[in-house]
């Protein structure tokens, strides 16, 4: 009788452990189709460098900024507020953006940045055969965890709208966006962010893209004043790990130089080094 119970029980457990592992298999099963379902509708072209992608993205992203002010004082951001982008539903991304560590050249405590989550959904998209158009809006939020004066005072919304066309070989994107507090609205204002790119695919790698970086600044101490950068940069992508096809798995590199055009600037020019892997 013990041995019939014994064995009775190893049977169970197996029965459990193979709907357990059939469970976890049937749900990356269906995520990497619905992934790529997703990525299919879309033009593929590169995250730019600066400015977001006008479509959908499943990646992991690290960034290093070095930012270099007029009294030649320098800041290194490491992270950028990057972290992990996902699509668990169709026409939809949720990106998880860890904290970037920002080191002073000065007198300034280091510390840690903001968590910043953010909820994309894809309005219309059209394949490179099928039109080469893509259309998202998102919205951001953070949360005021940064350390020393690292961060926001306060959490912020951000309602953003991107778009991108592309043109054979050739395509340009855009993002508008504003940045609303939870508090001290007449402290820090409400920012509008405008960035625009246009890339060209010179090879099947290489991806040398110019970007227009702008901030306008509204209430506030700076109300009423504007930045504006042009930043030149390459991205390669991308260097698959499976030459598959269907298979995803790829790192993508670049970088670019942000440099200030306009008469106000909060640093004169910046150094951005980007690295992802998407899967």
């Amino acid at each position: 009788m013990k041995r019939f119970a014994v064995l009775l029980l190893a049977v169970l457990s197996s029965s459990c452990i193979v709907r357990n592992v059939n469970a976890q298999s049937n749900l990356f099963s269906s995520w990497e189709a619905r992934v790529g379902k997703t990525v299919a509708a879309q033009p593929a072209w590169p995250v730019p460098v600066v400015t977001p992608s006008s479509g959908l993205v499943q990646l992991a992203r690290f960034d290093a900024v070095r930012q270099i002010t007029p009294t030649h004082s320098s800041t290194w951001n490491y992270g950028n507020s990057k972290g992990f982008n996902l699509i668990p539903w169709y026409k939809t991304e949720v990106d998880v953006e860890l904290p970037s560590y920002v080191e002073h050249n000065s007198k300034l405590r280091d510390g840690a940045g903001d968590w910043l989550m953010l909820l994309k959904y894809r309005l219309v998209a059209a394949s490179q055969a099928k039109g080469n158009y893509s259309l998202s809006a998102s919205l951001t939020g953070t949360a005021p965890t940064g350390s020393y004066k690292n961060g926001n005072a306060d959490g912020s919304i951000a309602p953003t709208l991107y778009g991108g066309k592309g043109f054979g070989r050739f395509d340009v994107q855009s993002s508008l966006a504003v940045t609303l507090p939870t508090g001290h609205t007449a402290k820090t204002g409400r920012p509008v962010a405008w960035n625009a790119v246009a890339q060209f695919k010179a090879t099947s790698l290489l991806w040398p893209e110019l970007e227009f970086n702008s901030t306008f600044y509204h209430g506030g101490p700076n109300d009423g004043k504007e930045q504006v950068f042009i930043t030149p940069g390459l991205m390669i992508s991308k260097i698959k790990f499976n030459p598959e096809a269907n298979n995803r798995l790829a790192f993508i590199f670049g970088g670019g130089i942000q440099i200030a055009t306009s008469q106000f600037r909060t640093y004169d020019h910046s150094l951005v080094a980007t690295g992802r892997i998407s899967f």
